[in-house]
């Protein structure tokens, strides 16, 4: 196995860009976090049951068998960025995946994360806690190109439930702007910034950081991170 103990499987509640692109269609959110929960429990089955019959509200299974079982059943991460999403993901999920933003300010969402951890018997104080922060090695006007890209992060809400890109980049562009999606990012040359963020994170719950470029550049961000940041990161 290339990366032992270092695989997950990270699950959502989707959004209809890529449901509707998959053929799989695109429920209310009551649906889809039912399929969600149901599949969650569907995949455990089979990971560590022989032959799996399952008749579930939206998944059917007659005699089933997975003949590549995992060695170790493999966690499963539920992401989430609102209450309802982080219960499920403590209820369900062996840990939770959310953005910087949710985890140092919506101190409610981790409540209800702990509260459906609880609820199924879990410890959330031990279940991992993934984020994802975006940097940019460089400057704000080297970066502000990069953003343009990215404007629908600002109002993930309000393209959710759009499924064609073309709408999503009109809206995106029409309700947001490069400087609100820079908001979002670590953009610095100083490796103690990039650092400064990271261990926010850490402070903010965070027991797993993975570090997104937002760059075209990735050599650079990536000799950066190797030579600058993660050997303090290290020291520390």
């Amino acid at each position: 196995m290339l990366y032992p103990n270092r695989v997950f499987l990270g699950v959502g509640t989707g959004e209809a860009l890529n449901e509707f692109a998959a053929g799989g269609g695109w429920g209310p959110y009551r649906e889809r976090a039912e399929r969600l929960a149901e599949a969650i429990t569907l995949i455990r089955r089979l990971w560590t049951e022989d032959w799996v019959t399952f008749e579930g509200r939206y998944y059917r299974l007659d005699s089933a068998k997975l003949y590549d079982k995992p060695a170790r059943p493999v966690p499963i991460y539920v992401a989430a960025g609102g209450p309802r999403s982080a219960r499920l993901a403590g209820q369900y999920g062996d840990g939770w995946i959310t953005d910087p933003f949710t985890l140092a300010s919506r101190k409610d969402v981790a409540q209800t994360f702990e509260e459906g951890a609880r609820a199924a018997g879990k410890d959330p104080t031990v279940m991992p806690r993934l984020v994802e922060p975006w940097v940019f090695v460089g400057g704000r006007e080297e970066a502000q190109e990069m953003a343009r890209l990215w404007l629908y992060h600002t109002i993930p809400n309000e393209v959710l439930d759009m499924h064609d890109p073309r709408q999503i980049q009109r809206y995106s562009e029409e309700h947001s702007a490069p400087e609100r999606e820079m908001e979002q990012w670590v953009i610095s040359t100083d490796p103690q910034v990039h650092l400064d963020a990271i261990k926010r994170l850490v402070d903010a719950g965070a027991t797993h950081v993975f570090v997104h470029s937002a760059q075209r550049d990735q050599h650079r961000f990536i000799d950066f991170y190797g030579r600058e940041v993660l050997p303090a990161l290290q020291r520390l």
